[in-house]
């Protein structure tokens, strides 16, 4: 099995993993053998701040969150977050490696069941999450991947 994701996923405006977003974080995510999901490493920025010398609570939910939405696109399920729940464990600092997992727990229908981890590099996990995500319909998921697919990033939505 190969550890790449597919790479026209990227090929948007997304904030998470767009290549095209100049602002965006452009996080690669690579299939994770461990645990059947998905895993990437972030360093957060100066720009990442929240509470002083901390990066942004806000932030690392979109973390966890872009990693449980990768989890799905590694299984070839395109679904939205309908309800997450995030456990803040320890502070995040700067400038530090952080390691973003996550993986399908469940799914149940249109139901998919997520959870997600953020840990520093000697493993201690910081942040956690667990999300319910919701199949999108055919049609939905049709514009999904046309959307992809044309390299617009969201044309398709619009």
């Amino acid at each position: 099995m190969t550890r790449d994701t597919n790479p026209r996923l990227r090929e948007q405006y997304c904030f998470g993993c767009g290549r095209h977003n100049p602002i965006g974080l452009h996080l690669v995510f690579e299939k994770d053998g461990d645990t059947g999901g998905v895993s990437t490493w972030y360093t957060p920025r100066r720009e990442d701040t929240g509470f002083p010398d901390l990066m942004h609570g806000g932030l690392l939910a979109l973390l966890l969150d872009e990693a449980m939405g990768w989890a799905m696109y590694a299984d070839h399920v395109f679904a939205v977050t309908a309800k997450m729940e995030t456990r803040y464990r320890k502070p995040v600092g700067l400038e530090i490696p952080v390691l973003v997992r996550a993986r399908i727990v469940r799914q149940r229908g249109r139901r998919i069941e997520v959870e997600a981890t953020l840990a520093n590099p000697t493993g201690n996990v910081l942040v956690e999450a667990s999300s319910l995500f919701l199949r999108m319909d055919e049609a939905q998921e049709s514009r999904a991947l046309a959307s992809f697919r044309s390299g617009e990033g969201g044309e398709a939505w619009r």
